[in-house]
């Protein structure tokens, strides 16, 4: 009884890290899946403790939590959370529709194909607004794509890659013009969005490896070499 009162003591973050393969905590780890959906947070190593256990005991696998893991993992991106948790799923559990739809998403979101990513997901909105935050985070994922990628946006461009038109789109920019150092300029037509300098998008901000090499180290070296 005295352990089971301790055990209550102990967040499943803990659990995870005293024995990740304990079949006892299994329910636990369900529990807290939905926990991350309904406060829209995130827990990599959780999940993925789950979907092991899901493979020691794949009678107890629920469909609903390993769909709502991947759906967490694509909006983890550009991290390689959603690869790491389809590793650990079955192969005939990957062949049920949701997860090929799960799989089709991630490929368009990799090669940032993200109109073709935003019409399949709108075929699949059922499944996929299960989870808060979803649009938000892949919207975010393709702004971080084109920080990458682009000094100055065209507002078509973006429109598309986030999937905003109109006077939707105008007080997203407007936000951003006030929050992230973005700069809203005419080009032609268009409007173009100048986006904030970074080492990508400006290749001579990049820091040259032999500057940042500390002095004591360089001394160090010359006696070394003679």
């Amino acid at each position: 009884m005295a352990t089971e009162q301790a055990a209550e003591n102990y967040t499943v973050e803990d659990l995870v890290a005293l024995n990740p393969y304990n079949p006892d905590i299994l329910n636990d780890l369900e529990k807290f899946v939905n926990e991350q959906v309904s406060s829209q947070t995130y827990n990599l190593d959780a999940n993925l403790s789950l979907l092991r256990l899901y493979q020691f005991e794949p009678e107890r696998m629920s469909i609903q939590i390993v769909a709502r893991i991947l759906i967490k993992a694509l909006m983890a991106m550009p991290a390689p959370d959603f690869s790491l948790c389809l590793f650990l799923i079955p192969e005939h559990v990957q062949m049920e529709e949701q997860f090929k739809t799960f799989i089709v998403l991630s490929h368009y979101l990799e090669t940032a194909r993200f109109r073709q990513f935003w019409d399949e997901a709108a075929k699949n909105r059922h499944i996929l607004e299960v989870v808060p935050g979803f649009e938000q985070a892949i919207q975010g994922y393709a702004i971080h794509l084109l920080s990458l990628t682009y000094q100055k946006v065209p507002r078509p461009v973006l429109a598309e890659a986030i999937n905003i038109e109109g006077l939707a789109l105008d007080k997203f920019l407007e936000y951003h013009a006030a929050n992230s150092g973005w700069v809203i300029e005419k080009g032609g037509q268009s409007q173009v969005i100048v986006l904030p300098r970074n080492e990508f998008n400006h290749p001579e901000l990049k820091k040259n490896t032999a500057d940042t090499v500390p002095f004591e180290h360089v001394t160090r070296i010359f006696p070394v070499l003679s």
